[in-house]
Parts: structure tokens; sequence; C-alpha cells
């Protein structure tokens, strides 16, 4: 939940396995940028996402120093208690516009009875949704269809999903959804936003951190979460494996809570040794009691713990352009957050002047964190 995109997070404000994985290559393109030879400007700076909630490399650290799960949990969102969610359905956003969506192993769908083995199609026809198979037409719908099997559904271009698969007509094409039972949802997102290697604590924070994040910001609209980083990213059973199933099931219905409300459980990958303020973190956003500055003391063992980028006088000029006017001279950090990311800085240049927010520059300059120092050489 790294809500700008991030690697371990769902955008969500929040961050994947595969973007952990993916991100070793990534980081050697952002250390060394092509044409950077004689850079004129050194970047340095700490940890990778937004800095707000469970730092997922400090999760992983406290969990090889035989921290568990409730403990891990409680540092990071402090004053909260674990306490039980009860029974959920998710309805996650598999794909929006298509005017067909394929499927198999379905035995029900707008009061047919299907052949698992065979395949189906939901199709829009005007405001509604259509069933067909093979031959053609087999029921109309209404707006909305929805398709059950024995536990699982084989949807088109997508993969194995628990649950019932649902189309909802709309102009502008399909809404797909899969709507699953909130376990079975916290199952294909666990490997996706954390390594199934990592300490089983580690993965069963993530586990708790996703439920909980799912409940919070899930609801209202024809569904409630994204299967991506806009909200967690989500794989479906095909996603699935042995350990993350394991923390899943070892922390089943369990969420993080303050008070009688469901706790917003922001996660990132790396802190580079201090989370941040909610306030500070997104720009805006009102302070909350649970989600302020800590120190990550085991966030050490990340790759992005501290990271290093140099570029040119003619990158940084072109990469900040209209932010300042003729030459670039300095980059000033007016305000840091309750850690030392930049809430706002000045870009100074020989014929004008600007204010930026941390979070414009980490975009601009394609940075990890706005935890940055800027050195011009």
């Amino acid at each position: 939940m790294l809500r700008a995109t991030e690697p371990m997070a769902a955008k969500r404000k929040t961050s994947t396995a595969v973007g952990l994985a993916a991100c070793a290559a990534a980081l050697v393109a952002l250390v060394w940028p092509a044409g950077a030879s004689g850079a004129k400007w050194v970047i340095k700076g700490r940890g990778w996402g937004h800095g707000v909630g469970m730092s997922q490399y400090g999760a992983y650290g406290f969990a090889r120093h035989g921290r568990g799960y409730r403990e891990i949990v409680g540092h990071y969102y402090k004053h909260t208690k674990i306490g039980h969610a009860g029974r959920h359905r998710i309805r996650v956003l598999l794909a929006s516009g298509p005017h067909s969506v394929s499927f198999r192993k379905a035995t029900r769908a707008c009061g047919k009875r299907l052949h698992r083995h065979h395949g189906y199609r939901f199709k829009q026809s005007g405001s509604n949704v259509v069933l067909k198979d093979s031959r053609g037409r087999l029921a109309n719908c209404g707006r909305r269809a929805t398709a059950t099997g024995r536990g699982t559904i084989l949807v088109g271009g997508k993969g194995l999903y628990r649950g019932r698969l649902k189309a909802i007509a709309r102009d502008g094409g399909l809404l797909v959804i899969n709507a699953v039972a909130l376990n079975g949802y916290v199952r294909g997102v666990v490997p996706n936003e954390m390594p199934s290697s990592w300490p089983l604590a580690a993965l069963e924070a993530q586990a708790v951190a996703a439920r909980s994040y799912a409940l919070a910001t899930g609801g209202g609209g024809s569904f409630d979460v994204y299967d991506d980083t806009r909200s967690q990213v989500y794989g479906g059973k095909d996603s699935e494996s042995g350990r993350t199933n394991l923390a899943t099931k070892h922390t089943a219905g369990k969420v993080v809570r303050d008070g009688n409300q469901v706790a917003t459980t922001y996660f990132f990958s790396t802190s580079g040794g201090r989370t941040e303020s909610i306030q500070f973190g997104f720009p805006g956003a009102a302070p909350v009691s649970y989600l302020k500055s800590v120190r990550d003391p085991y966030d050490g063992a990340s790759p992005y713990h501290r990271w290093t980028v140099r570029y040119s006088q003619r990158q940084m000029e072109s990469m900040l352009s209209g932010v300042f006017s003729g030459r670039l001279r300095r980059i000033k950090i007016l305000k840091t957050g309750d850690s030392p990311r930049i809430v706002r800085a000045r870009v100074v240049g020989s014929r004008g002047s600007s204010n930026a927010s941390g979070p414009g520059l980490q975009s601009l300059l394609g940075l990890r964190s706005t935890w940055a120092r800027f050195h011009k050489h």
C-alpha cells in the first residue's frame, strides 16, 4: 500500500515481491543514470517509499531479531490493539473497460447451471450483461452478472481466483470484479507485497496490515479495492505460496484497531532508519495518533537504506525545468518532517526561484524517497 507507486506497498499511499526483485536492476539505473559522467550533482538519500506506517524491511529486521508480529505491528502503529474483523467479503476490481470477460471452472451464472470445464463469457450488450458459450447466447443477466464455482474461477487474461466473478455493465465497458472472502483476499496480497522467503513473523505482520488496510479503505461504490498499487497488489490464487498462506492462517481475522475503528495501516519498503508522521508524508493529511514518526532500528538490511544518485548539471536543469529560471544554483531545504524527509524546499536559479514540495522533488528527480540531500560540485 505504497500509495504513490512503490516496490512494496499498495498505493495506495502504499508497495511487491515482484517490485523488490525488480528493484535491484532499477537501482543500478537510478544510481548511474545514462550520460552522468562528470556529474556535478550528488544526491544522498535514505529509504524507499512514502515513509508512513510500517517499514517492510524494518519488519524483516524485527523478525530476524526474534520479535513476533504483534510486537512488530505495535511498534509501527502506536497506541493500537490487535482485534478481530469478523466475516467480510472484499470486492476487488480486476479490470475496467473491457466489453467481455472469459472464464472457466464456474458451475452457475445468471440462473444457468454450467459445466466446469467449458469456457464462457460475460459480454456487454447495451446497458446489460449477457452470458455466452461457444455456441452463442445462454442468458440475459441484467446490469450485473455473477459466476460461482467450487471455490475458484479461472478468469481469462488474469488467472485463477477464489470466490466469485462479477461483471457490471456501465458506459465505457464492464467492471470485472472478484468478490472474495477477506482471508482469501489476504492470501493473494501478502506474496505480492513481501517476499515469501522472509521470516514468518514479518509475513504475519504484513498479513495483518494488508487485512486492516483493505477494510479501512474499502467500501462504497461498485468495488472496494483495486488489484494493483492503487490499493494493494493482489494476484489471486495463482500467486499464493505455502509460507504466506501459513502467515495468513496464523493471523486469520486479525486487524489493527484504533479504538472501535480499523486502522488505516499504510506500509512501504524502506525507512532509512526512521518513519514519517502522516501529515508530513502525505501533504495535506491530518495528523493521526497511530501514524507518527518512530525510530526504525532494524531497517539497515535493505539495499535502499542509503542510496546515492549522481546527475549532471544539464540533467538536473532538464528535470527541474519550470521550477526555476536561468541556471540551477542550489536546492535549499526549508522544512522537514519529524524525520529528515523534505516537506518543502527552494529551487534556486540564477534568474528566478520557487518552492517545491518534497514529494514534488522526489517525482521530478526520480528519487526513492523524500529523505534526500543535494550537493553541487
